[in-house]
């Protein structure tokens, strides 16, 4: 036979023996965490037959049509299988487990019911955001924000802003991928906050810096554009208001007292005056009497 041909029909051997759905999926797992594979079809198993979870090129565990399991010398304690829908359980996994996994029936022919392309991440080192304050006054402020992680990688963006919106300027670096596989990025959220975010496929970390933190040199002017008064500063406002109303209301009480008091006794001198004088006219008048 034609060496071509022979290569041709050793192929479609291969490709009949090997059935089963050629699609790897793509799995990130934790460091410490417990992975859970499944199956992507039933699993039926024959006289003869077994079914087998495999790692990369060796075996994980094996079970027998009588349903007995072998578990291969590493993974004891480490590995369970379900035999209700043949999921595997590995626990506690490292980065050592990182790789290609199979689960498949083995008998006159290989049928694939799960291929997984596993890869085992360290959680994300913190984030941490620093402010180089680059101009401020009352209205505008320019800032560039630098976003670091204990890994020693770094981005930095520059921020301009009014009392009113905020803008991330063109240039620096805004996102990267670091050599372990991580993004980090800094970008603007909700008009005055700047985000340095750290992540992977399994977890992230972020920091907030607030740019009202920083900017403008007159907070009270911001506040009354932008944003609702503080409720401290609210109560403070009230409290003088209330306290300056009773000031002027005291004043003006006393004030009109005195005035009343003093027309009292303007009154009361008057009387008195008028009362003397009645009393000489009435003695002269008796005098007069007494003469005749």
């Amino acid at each position: 036979m034609h060496p071509i041909i022979l290569l041709f029909v050793i192929s479609l051997l291969h490709a009949y023996e090997a059935r089963g759905s050629d699609t790897v999926t793509p799995v990130f797992v934790q460091k410490g965490k417990d992975l859970l594979l499944n199956v992507t079809a039933p699993v039926k198993l024959v006289e003869r037959s077994e079914f087998k979870w495999r790692f990369n090129d060796s075996n994980i565990i094996r079970l027998f049509d009588d349903n007995d399991t072998n578990t291969i010398g590493p993974y004891h304690g480490r590995v369970e299988i379900f035999l209700q829908n043949h999921s595997l359980l590995l626990k506690n996994v490292q980065q050592d487990d990182s790789g290609r996994y199979t689960a498949a029936v083995f008998g006159n022919e290989i049928n694939y019911v799960g291929k997984y392309s596993v890869t085992v991440q360290d959680p994300v080192s913190p984030v941490n955001g620093t402010v180089d304050l680059l101009s401020n006054s009352s209205d505008s402020c320019n800032l560039t924000v630098t976003c670091s992680t204990q890994d020693s990688h770094h981005i930095n963006s520059t921020f301009r802003c009014d009392t009113n919106t905020c803008s991330q300027e063109e240039g620096g670096e805004r996102s990267k991928v670091t050599t372990s596989g991580t993004s980090l990025r800094v970008y603007l959220s909700k008009g005055f906050s700047v985000i340095c975010s750290h992540s992977n496929q399994v977890s992230s970390d972020e920091h907030t810096t607030m740019i009202r933190d920083f900017c403008f040199s007159n907070p009270v002017f911001l506040f009354s554009i932008t944003a609702p008064e503080p409720p401290g500063a609210f109560i403070a406002f009230v409290s003088v208001t209330v306290i300056k109303v009773l000031v002027i209301i005291a004043i003006t009480a006393a004030f009109v007292g005195h005035r009343i008091k003093g027309k009292h006794e303007s009154v009361d001198t008057e009387n008195t005056v008028y009362e003397n004088a009645q009393v000489k006219i009435v003695n002269t008048t008796s005098g007069s009497e007494s003469n005749r």
